[in-house]
């Protein structure tokens, strides 16, 4: 039989409690470790290609620009601004000629009171609008102010401005009043 006897001066104390606390805390820690360096790779992957990303849309930006600057110095060429007038009045006359004349007719002839004609009309389109210019005869003036009202109310002239009223006091003629008015015409 052995005896185990403890001939030191102070009795041995029991360490397994903090090794064991030690180990535990250890791998925890080694584990919180490993955790945060994976988070921390994939976070420096993700912004490793956020950036190249980044400085792509950079590249093509410059080239953007250079390419814009390129054009701008293109277009203020004599040959390009002569061209650009071309082709603005080229399109004035397309616009011209695809006015709606039957329509506007139309729309005219249901504002038109009895005693009132239309002696002249020409459109302009400004700004993707047509302003109409208007020359009309009454035979008096209550003719004359049924169709400024009929026009004001109808939804297709907007922004009439009357800038001239002429007077014909000639015997025979039919037409007193003659009124220049300018309004917008809605196309569509």
């Amino acid at each position: 039989m052995k005896l185990r006897l403890n001939l030191a001066t102070s009795p041995q104390e029991n360490r397994r409690p903090f090794l064991v606390g030690a180990t535990l805390l250890g791998t925890v820690g080694v584990a919180a470790l490993a955790i945060l360096a994976t988070a921390s790779y994939r976070s420096w992957k993700a912004n490793r290609q956020i950036n190249a990303d980044i400085s792509r849309v950079e590249a093509q930006i410059r080239a953007s620009s250079a390419q814009q600057a390129e054009l701008e110095s293109y277009f203020h060429t004599d040959q390009a601004q002569r061209t650009l007038q071309r082709a603005n009045f080229l399109n004035s006359l397309i616009g011209e000629r695809s006015f709606p004349w039957t329509k506007i007719f139309a729309d005219l002839e249901e504002t038109l009171p009895a005693g009132v004609r239309v002696v002249a009309i020409s459109p302009k389109l400004t700004n993707g609008q047509a302003e109409v210019t208007l020359t009309v005869s009454a035979m008096n003036d209550e003719q004359k102010i049924k169709f400024l009202e009929a026009i004001e109310k109808s939804k297709k002239f907007s922004d009439i401005h009357v800038s001239q009223e002429r007077r014909n006091d000639q015997q025979g003629t039919q037409d007193r009043i003659v009124l220049d008015l300018k309004a917008v015409y809605q196309t569509t």
